[in-house]
C-alpha cells in the first residue's frame, strides 16, 4: 500500500509522458524488414503517406466512451485522517486504487507534524449515477469519515453530495445529489456474463485527471485477494490508479459489470493487475443501502472447508475436477439455521438454490446474499448420496458438560499416529472446553500417512467420516474400518478451538490438493 507525494505524481506523470513520446519516435524510425523498405526510408518519397488498408482493426471505444462519460463523476472528500495514517504507514501490495483510507492515505506520504494530526485532507475518487434522481455509487473507502463530500460531473458542474448508505464488508457506498433537471445515468449489467478475455474499459478520477478513460480485457473472475469474507472480484488488466477507486468498468455493450476498487502493485501505480467489484454483488449490497442505509446479510451457522483429493476420497464422493467438489460442512452452530434443517457435520454442500457451489468462499457469498427470514434450498451430498435440504436463512451477527475420557491409549492406528484419552492434565494443557470428547493425537510419525496430510500433536480426534469418536478406542475401531479397504480417511479434529476434516490417505491414495478455511 503505497503513499504518494504530489512531486512524486509530478515525476511519474512525467516519466510516463517521456516513455509515449519515446514510443511515438520508435514507431517512425524503427527498423524496416527488408532492402526496399532500406531503400524507402533512404530516400522518401514526396506527397501524402497511404497506410493502406487494416485487414485487423483494434476495437474502437469512442462511442461507448461518449455515451458512459457524462455519467461518471469525480468525488471529492473532506476527510480526517486516522493517527496511523498520518504517521505514514503502509506497505506496497494490495491497495485500494482511491486517494484515501485503507489502500492510499493522499496526498501525505510522510510523517505529519503532531500539531496538523486534526488537520482535515482532501481525498479524490471515483463514481457514477445509476439514476435519473442523482443515485451515486462508489466505494466505502473513497467517503468513509469524509465530514463533507462533493461530486463533479464530466461537464464541470460541482454539487453536494450526502453518504446515504456505506458497507464496509463490500467496500460499497451509495451517495446523493440534488440537481435542478434529470441527471444521466447508467445500468448495471451481469458481471456473470464478463468472461475472461472480453474488452472493458474503465473511467474514471486517477491523480485527479477526471474523465480518464482506460482500456484492457477482463484477465479472470472470482479472485480471492484476502480483503474480506466475500471476495470474488474480477480481475483486469486495464490500467487502475489512485483515484479510479469507485468508477465504473463497462463492457462493450456500456452495461457496468464491476466497481474499480484494488491494485497489486511494487510501487503504487498501475502494473496490469486491478480488481473490480462485480456488479451483480452491488445489485444486491446497493439495493439494501437504498432503502435502510445498512446491509444485513443471510447465514445458515456453519464452518466450512474445502474437499481436496483425498478427502474426496474419504468421503466416497462423485469423481470430477475440484470444481465440482463443493464445501464440506466441519462444525454446525448449535440451535442455528443449519441445525434445524438438519445439516451434519460431514455433509457436502454443492448448491444454494441451484446455484453451484465449488468451494467455502462461493458457499459464504451466496448464502450472504439470500434475504434473512427466506428459504434456501441445499443441494448437498450425505455419504455419497445426493439429498435436498430446505434452510430458513437466518441473519448474519453484526459482530461475527461431558465426561473425561480417561483411557489412555498409545498404539498406533495404521496411519502414523500415537493416541491418548482426554485427561485432565492435557485437557488444561490444550485448552479444551469441559464438553470436549474424542481421541488426542500425541506423536505423528514422521513421513507418515498423517504427517503428510498434516496432522499435528494436540489434534483431538472428535469423528472419523460421518462418525461421532468420544475415546481413543471408539477412533481406534473407526479409523480400522475405514482402512479395511485401504480407503482414505476423513477425520473431524479439534484444533486450536476450531473443527475441520483432515483426510488421511495411504500412500496410493493420497491427493495433493491444498485445504482452504472458510465461513458461511
Amino acid at each position: 500500500m503505497t503513499r504518494f507525494s504530489r512531486k512524486t505524481v509530478g515525476r511519474t506523470l512525467g516519466a510516463a509522458l517521456l516513455a509515449t513520446s519515446a514510443l511515438g519516435s520508435l514507431a517512425l524510425v524503427g527498423a524496416p524488414n527488408s532492402a526496399l523498405a532500406q531503400a524507402d526510408v533512404a530516400q522518401p518519397k514526396p506527397g501524402a503517406i497511404d497506410p493502406g488498408s487494416v485487414s485487423h482493426p483494434l476495437p474502437d471505444f469512442v462511442s461507448l466512451v461518449n455515451r458512459v462519460k457524462p455519467a461518471v463523476v469525480s468525488i471529492t472528500s473532506h476527510i480526517q485522517p486516522e493517527a496511523d495514517e498520518e504517521q505514514g504507514g503502509g506497505m506496497p501490495g494490495f491497495g485500494h486504487g482511491g486517494g484515501q483510507g485503507q489502500g492510499f492515505p493522499f496526498p501525505f506520504p510522510f510523517a505529519m507534524p503532531q500539531q496538523q494530526q486534526h488537520r482535515t485532507v482532501e481525498a479524490r475518487g471515483s463514481g457514477f449515477l445509476i439514476d435519473s434522481n442523482g443515485t451515486i455509487v462508489t466505494n466505502n473507502h473513497v467517503v468513509n469519515g469524509a465530514k463533507t463530500v462533493s461530486i463533479t460531473m464530466d461537464d464541470g458542474t460541482v454539487l453536494p453530495a450526502r453518504v446515504i448508505g456505506h458497507d464496509k464488508a463490500s467496500d460499497l457506498a451509495v451517495l446523493k445529489v440534488k440537481a435542478n433537471h434529470p441527471l444521466p445515468f447508467i445500468n448495471l449489467g451481469d458481471s456473470n456474463a464478463a468472461q475472461p478475455g472480453a474488452w472493458v474499459v474503465a473511467v474514471g478520477n486517477p491523480f485527479g485527471l477526471g474523465g480518464t478513460v482506460t482500456a484492457g480485457i477482463v484477465s479472470a473472475r472470482g479472485r480471492d485477494i484476502g480483503e474480506g469474507s466475500y471476495d470474488s472480484f474480477i480481475q483486469t488488466d486495464a490500467a487502475i490508479n489512485q483515484g479510479n477507486s469507485g468508477g465504473p468498468l463497462f463492457t462493450q455493450d456500456g452495461r457496468v459489470v464491476g466497481i474499480n476498487s484494488n491494485i497489486i502493485s511494487p510501487s503504487g501505480g498501475s502494473i496490469g493487475i486491478g480488481f473490480a467489484i462485480p456488479s451483480n454483488t452491488v445489485k444486491s449490497v446497493v439495493a439494501q443501502l437504498e432503502k435502510s442505509g445498512h446491509v444485513t446479510r443471510g447465514y445458515i451457522g456453519v464452518q466450512a472447508q474445502a474437499v481436496n483429493a483425498a478427502m474426496a476420497s474419504a468421503l466416497a464422493l462423485p469423481s470430477g475436477g475440484t470444481e465440482d467438489r463443493g464445501a464440506l460442512i466441519a462444525s454446525v452452530e448449535a440451535d442455528g439455521p443449519a441445525a434445524h434443517a438438519s445439516l451434519q457435520p460431514g455433509d457436502v454442500i454443492t448448491a444454494v438454490n441451484g446455484q453451484r457451489i465449488a468451494n467455502p468462499r462461493e458457499l459464504a457469498i451466496n448464502v450472504s446474499q439470500v434475504p434473512p427470514g427466506s428459504h434456501a434450498q441445499l443441494a448437498i451430498l450425505r455419504n455419497g448420496h445426493p439429498q435436498m435440504l430446505d434452510v430458513t436463512v437466518g441473519t448474519l451477527p453484526t459482530d461475527g458438560s461431558g465426561h473425561s475420557a480417561a483411557v489412555a491409549s498409545n498404539e498406533s492406528q495404521g496411519l502414523g499416529v500415537a493416541l491418548s484419552g482426554i485427561t485432565p492434565n492435557l485437557r488444561q494443557q490444550l485448552d479444551l472446553p469441559e464438553g470436549a470428547r474424542g481421541a488426542v493425537i500425541t506423536e505423528v510419525k514422521p513421513g507418515s500417512a498423517a504427517d503428510q496430510a498434516g496432522l499435528q500433536p494436540g489434534d483431538v480426534i472428535t469423528g472419523v467420516g460421518d462418525h461421532t469418536v468420544g475415546s481413543t478406542a471408539e477412533a481406534s475401531h473407526a479409523i480400522r474400518e475405514q482402512l479395511h479397504n485401504n480407503q482414505a480417511v476423513a477425520l473431524r479434529i479439534l484444533r486450536n478451538g476450531q473443527p475441520v476434516f483432515v483426510a488421511v490417505a495411504p500412500a496410493d491414495t493420497q491427493g495433493g490438493d491444498t485445504q482452504d478455511d472458510g465461513n458461511g
